[in-house]
């Protein structure tokens, strides 16, 4: 009688193991990740510099799936395009990396970098964002949502190229960068005079 006490309650505590885990990894794989982005195509109608800083318009990428998930934004490319092609470090997103819990979203900015040096012509480029894979189980490898950017760059020398990023390193980041541009020139300013006004004690001395 004992045993088979025993051997039932070593079935029930099978079967309840066994029926815990199915459930389990049904719920897991029933799980689905998503994503979606409120932005359709950017389109630069004003010519592109060399050595210009731009800001792009903010792009909001949406979890529609149900489960909490890590995404990243990116640059690509598409064979049936047969424009120039940004390099991936012309751009930078803030933030890059971000978690989204499902039915909310995350505003992304964007910024181009133009290089001193670079080809004239017609660019385009998809930026895109998706899940970051991860060791999780129901990790959705592949999914990602992307929209399309096109600008021209325009021909210029060196010198145009460097005095464009001058100009537009302030714009860009007006007021604090003319706030800096007026500190450093404090500085000199405070030098200057402090080792005039220590030059005429030293002659007064003699």
């Amino acid at each position: 009688m004992n045993t088979s006490y025993f051997r039932i309650q070593r079935n029930l505590f099978l079967f309840a193991f066994i029926g815990f885990t199915f459930f389990s990894f049904s719920d897991t794989m029933s799980a689905k990740i998503g994503v979606g982005m409120g932005a359709g195509e950017i389109r630069l109608t004003e010519p592109v510099k060399l050595g210009g800083i731009y800001e792009l318009p903010n792009i909001r990428i949406f979890n529609t799936g149900d489960e909490v998930t890590t995404y990243g934004m990116g640059v690509a490319f598409h064979q049936d395009y047969h424009q120039l092609r940004p390099a991936k470090e012309w751009f930078s997103f803030s933030p890059s990396t971000f978690i989204i819990n499902p039915g909310e979203s995350q505003e992304v900015k964007i910024t181009m970098l133009v290089p001193l040096k670079g080809e004239p012509g017609d660019y385009f480029a998809f930026i895109e964002s998706g899940p970051v894979p991860t060791n999780a189980p129901g990790t959705s490898v592949g999914v990602a949502v992307a929209t399309k950017l096109f600008f021209t760059l325009v021909p210029a020398n060196i010198f145009q190229a460097i005095g464009f990023r001058v100009s537009s390193f302030f714009e860009t980041y007006s007021p604090w960068s003319w706030g800096g541009l007026g500190l450093v020139i404090l500085i000199a300013l405070f030098v200057i005079v402090r080792k005039f006004f220590s030059f005429n004690i030293a002659v007064r001395k003699q």
